[in-house]
């Protein structure tokens, strides 16, 4: 019945001008919606790219490590330890840094910091795009792969590698370098053999990936064999969590730091971890950490590792793959605000709304109550009522979202071209959606204490 009562739309067209500004009004809070959650979910896509395309099973990384470009170094023989474990199949070190890159077309010599990766040519690390069929070049000293969808902020490297365009197939010639490009990365002259494609970040806009020996000439101050990811691919026949606890009982502390999230203390086996901090009359006092938690290492079940999928013992980290991408979301959603003000503004844009259509209708009832006073005069109750502007409601939310999602489309990859940042849409078009419905229903619930009040005797007296 709420469907086929023509009366809500009846009101709602009366007067027309009334109808586009409330149109107008849910249009902007549907976008500012869309807008709020494409930013917030391209930072999460856009941070892990490198970490999904990582070929591995584990990872082990230092436990001072913050994310993708404060990743700090550790000795590669704490990840070669692990060589020794049953069901290991290979391991894989990798280097990362960044590096300023010297944009040849600006004339006061202007650089730009871009993600550097060095990792073994001859192992299967990456399973990015372009990466794979042009590996082999970087055995060449000095030579790199230049990641094809960095900003155009270093220079027209696509072009000049003879590519006239970012092709959407990814076909060899799309990720050749027909034309040798010569650049300056930390004051040493490099060379682009080939393209592969991974994208920008809020990190870093640009990233090129090379040996582990071109590497070490890149970054002259960086000692070989302190890396700052270590890769663990496994037998088919291993598991995960066996091997994790394993390589674990395998170090010398007899203590392990895990995820509080997911593992809360019990004081009994599992205990909070306190930290000391000096105040500023110099008193050191002792705080709980909200973030890790401390077991002994004889304790340690398999269970715990499931939960986690994340422990930190002595100089290490060891952790799923899962867990590593979580680690570095956690890093953007949790130890920045970029996360926290991406999501307010979706609230904004929500709350915005409601106050929007909630004026609209309370206008409208108002303007309407003597014909509401009659339809009570005449024997409709109040639920009668509460279903015409419920439906006018609903209406109002149909009609913003479709030109909101318009505009969202457009603005996204007005966005995307600017930014290369990946940014989808049709994946928030129902979350959007509901969120929009609920938003009006919400402000005409609000608006029927206005209807309820409509009295035949006071209006009609």
């Amino acid at each position: 019945m709420i469907f086929a009562v023509p009366l809500a739309w009846l009101q709602l067209t009366y007067e027309k001008s009334r109808l586009l500004v409330a149109i107008a009004g849910i249009t902007f809070a549907v976008v500012l919606m869309f807008l709020q959650l494409g930013f917030r979910d391209a930072l999460f896509t856009s941070a892990i790219r490198l970490q999904s395309n990582l070929i591995s099973d584990l990872v082990i990384i230092s436990p001072q490590s913050t994310n993708l470009v404060g990743m700090r170094n550790f000795s590669q023989r704490r990840l070669y330890q692990a060589r020794g474990i049953k069901g290991v199949d290979s391991v894989n070190p990798i280097y990362i840094g960044l590096g300023a890159w010297k944009i040849q077309e600006d004339p006061a010599g202007q650089t730009r910091n871009i993600l550097v990766v060095g990792a073994n040519p001859d192992a299967k690390v990456f399973k990015i795009a372009g990466a794979e069929n042009n590996i082999d070049r970087v055995k060449t000293q000095d030579v790199v792969l230049f990641d094809r969808a960095s900003r155009a902020e270093f220079g027209p490297i696509v072009s000049e590698c003879g590519v006239l365009e970012l092709k959407t197939k990814f076909t060899p010639e799309a990720f050749s370098c027909n034309h040798l490009v010569s650049r300056e990365v930390a004051n040493r002259k490099i060379t682009v053999g080939g393209l592969f494609e991974l994208g920008a970040s809020f990190a870093a806009d640009g990233a090129m990936i090379t040996s582990e020996t071109n590497f070490l000439r890149i970054f002259d101050t960086r000692k070989s064999g302190l890396i700052n990811v270590g890769l663990i691919n496994l037998r088919p026949e291993a598991l995960p969590f066996e091997v994790m606890l394993e390589y674990i009982r395998a170090q010398p502390s007899e203590t392990v730091v895990l995820p509080r999230e997911k593992l809360p203390p019990d004081g009994k086996r599992i205990f909070a971890l306190f930290q000391e901090r000096v105040g500023e009359d110099g008193k050191v006092t002792r705080e709980e950490n909200k973030d890790k938690v401390e077991i002994a290492k004889s304790d340690l079940r398999i269970e715990d590792l499931q939960k986690t999928e994340d422990a930190a013992i002595e100089d290490t980290r060891i952790m799923t793959a899962a867990g590593y991408i979580n680690f570095e979301k956690s890093y953007w959603q949790k130890g920045t605000a970029i996360g926290f003000i991406f999501s307010l503004g979706t609230v904004m844009g929500f709350i915005v709304g409601i106050v929007i259509v909630y004026q609209i209708l309370y206008t409208d009832v108002s303007d309407h109550l003597a014909e509401y006073a009659t339809l009570k005069a005449m024997g409709y109750n109040n639920l009668y009522l509460a279903q015409v502007v419920i439906q006018e409601a609903f209406v109002l939310s149909i009609l913003g979202f479709i030109p909101g999602l318009g505009i969202s489309f457009g603005l996204y990859n007005l966005t995307k071209n600017a930014t290369l940042l990946p940014l989808y849409i049709w994946d928030k078009a129902i979350p959007v959606l509901i969120l929009t419905m609920v938003m009006c229903i919400i402000s005409g619930a609000i608006s029927l204490r206005k209807v309820q009040s409509a009295d035949p005797a006071e209006i009609f007296g």
